[in-house]
Formats: structure tokens, sequence, C-alpha cells
């Protein structure tokens, strides 16, 4: 073994090193692009830990070979050290894989892409922020396993823990709005108010949950915008969920038309328009008469469709179908404003009213009979002579 230590050793060591990782990756492989010709599975742990597994082999095996040919003029601690952290690193990066490809596993057994999805969008909100708080409990474990390998580390981590109170408080502190969100994030995942893939108006936005996260939330918008919230604005700012316990929603749509629509044919002709729909899933389907105030009547139709996407482009699909019904086959139903014309010969023959004052005893003939008599010469009787 003596021979062994020395630079030509070390160098023989770590080419065999590396030809040993190289022969076990390839085996390994093989192994598994077999097993992923029958198994979806397999290819999904291929691309997420192929890189951190190749890399945990080879920083072991050149551990091993470095550790075993070293020569002695080289302090052996401090490589040692250095492969040690190596290690760890690389064994955080290969568990935090391989939990992801477990988690993604247990994702995958819940579809979102059927009619009634509510119980996996809910599992898979769940799932995501658990693998987030998963990954970010092995990298701290991680960082802290590499920290603890440090002699004076060591001393100091009984005084830390033993002041762990005063640092929690500083710390939550410190980061109470980060605290607040990370708390919020896990709430909402585990509480069911939002879930993946769930139509939500926030902000006076419509949109779809995109992301979920540990301190913030993404919404899809409509038009391929992204809103990003914080976790904390679903906790405590009042928002629309359209999809909470079913997707399916109710729409209307309003028309102002004259006096001379008929609500029946109307009627009839919706009936008409949702029959031959496919979008429409035949559960509410009515027109009625809400308001009839000056020159217009409001009719409203109702309805309904299994989600709010299929919902918006029924109410275009029958607006735009009533509306050329109106004018194919009832142009009179249209809203029209009337004026009504007067004839200027016929306001020149008519007496102009008088511009006089007007009152009790002024301005008319009888008026002036009443006032003369109280103004008038009034008889005076002789009492003797009667």
């Amino acid at each position: 073994m003596s021979d062994w230590k020395s630079w030509i050793g070390l160098g023989i060591a770590v080419v065999i090193a590396l030809v040993a990782v190289l022969v076990v990756v390839v085996v390994t492989s093989i192994a598994a692009r077999l097993t992923a010709r029958r198994e979806s599975w397999a290819r999904a742990l291929i691309l997420r830990a192929r890189m951190p597994y190749r890399v945990f082999l080879l920083v072991v095996a050149l551990w091993i070979a470095v550790h075993f040919t070293l020569p002695v003029a080289v302090p052996l601690s401090t490589v040692d050290h250095g492969f040690l952290m190596g290690t760890i690193a690389a064994g955080t990066w290969l568990t935090a894989a391989l939990v992801s490809f477990g988690l993604g596993l247990a994702t995958g057994r819940y579809r979102t892409d059927v009619a009634d999805n509510k119980r996996a969008r809910r599992a898979q909100t769940q799932i995501a922020i658990v693998r987030r708080l998963a990954s970010v409990i092995i990298v701290i474990i991680g960082i802290a396993s590499i920290l603890l390998t440090f002699p004076g580390v060591q001393a100091v981590g009984a005084s830390v823990l033993a002041s762990a109170g005063v640092v929690s408080i500083v710390a939550g502190l410190a980061a109470q709005s980060t605290l607040a969100n990370v708390f919020a994030g896990i709430q909402l995942a585990f509480s069911d108010a939002i879930r993946v893939d769930d139509v939500v108006i926030a902000e006076a936005e419509w949109g779809r949950i995109e992301e979920i996260t540990l301190t913030y939330v993404v919404v899809h918008i409509w038009d391929d915008r992204r809103l990003v919230l914080p976790s904390t604005y679903f906790t405590n700012a009042p928002f629309e969920n359209w999809t909470r316990h079913s997707s399916e929603l109710l729409g209307s749509i309003e028309f102002d038309v004259d006096w001379q629509a008929s609500p029946s044919e109307m009627r009839e002709r919706l009936d008409a328009i949702l029959a031959e729909s496919p979008l429409w899933d035949g559960r509410t389907g009515v027109l009625q008469v809400t308001d009839a105030v000056g020159g217009c009547v409001r009719f409203r139709v109702l309805v309904s469709a299994v989600d709010a996407p299929t919902l918006f482009d029924l109410r275009c699909h029958v607006r735009e179908q009533l509306v050329q019904w109106l004018h194919e086959t009832d142009v009179a139903a249209l809203p029209r404003t009337r004026i009504q014309s007067v004839d200027p010969a016929s306001r020149s023959t008519e007496k102009s009213p008088s511009t006089e004052p007007i009152g009790l005893f002024t301005g008319t003939r009888e008026a002036e009979e009443r006032a003369s008599q109280f103004t008038g010469t009034m008889p005076v009787i002789d009492p003797e002579r009667t």
C-alpha cells in the first residue's frame, strides 16, 4: 500500500475511480432505459436524478481514491474535509431530486383533464407545496451538515441552541412579512381556499391559478399576462373563486329592444340556438323581461355551461345569433328613438298665451267681475225707513 502513496499511484487510482464510475453509470443507465420502455416513471427518474446521481458517484469514488493514495506531504485531513463537504452537497442534491421525483409521481396520479377534477386539483396543490417545503428543508439540513463539519462551528453550536429563543424572536421580527407569506402559502395549500387551475377574480382581473408557492401565487390572466400576488392576499383580501365547489356557471346576456319585440318568439329562437350548440350543458336556458322603461324593453337571457371559458364562448354565440335573428326576421323589434313633429302653420294660428299676470282678481273677465264685488258702491240701509 505504501507504493500507492505517491503521485503516480494517485494518478492511477484516479483513473481507476473514473473508469469504475463510468462502468456503474453505463450499467445503471442501460437498466433505466430498458425499464423506461415499459414504465413511464423510469423516464421521469432519469430526467430528475441522472445528473446528481453521477456527481455523487464521482465525488465518492474520487474521495476513496485520493484518501488511500495521497502522498504524505499533502495534509490528508484538509483534503478529506473538502471531499466530505462535496459528498454532503452532492448527497443533498440527490436526495432533493429523489424526493421531488416521488412527489411528482404522486402528482401524476391525479389528472386534471377530466370533467370532475376538484379532488385532483386539491391534491396537486398540496403536493406542490409539500415538494417546495421538502426541498427547502433538505437544503437547510445539507447546509447545516456542511457547517457542522467545521470544528469552530461545532463549538458555537451549543451556545446557538441555548439562545435559540432570542434568535427566533429576532428572526421573526426581521422577516415578519416573509414568514407571514410562508404560513399563508401553507394555509392556502391545506385549507382548500384555492387550488391550481381554479378560476378566480383577483384585483378585478379574471384568470386561473397557475402556481402556488410558499410566498406568492401566480394568476394566469385571460390575455396571457401573469398576476403575481403575495400569499397573504388570498388570506386577507376578498376574492372570487368560480370553481370552489364545481366549475359549472351561469351567465346572462341582456338586450334592449323595442316595445314591438315578441318575447315568446325570441324565447323560441333561444331554445333552438341552445339545442344546436355543444357549448350549452342543458341545465339553464331562459329568457325574461326584466325591465320596461322609456322607449326600450330589456330582455335578459340566462344560460349555463360546464366552466368559465365555455360560458364566455356560449354567451358570445347566443348574443350573435339573436342579434342576427332580429335583423333578419324582426326588424321592428330593433331599438329606436321616436320624435313627434309639429306643423309650423298650425302653431301660428294658435292664440299666443297672455304674458300679463294672472291672479284671483286679475287677468280674466271673471276675475275682474269678482273684484268689482269688493270695490264697487255698497248700498246703505236706513233702519228708520225699514
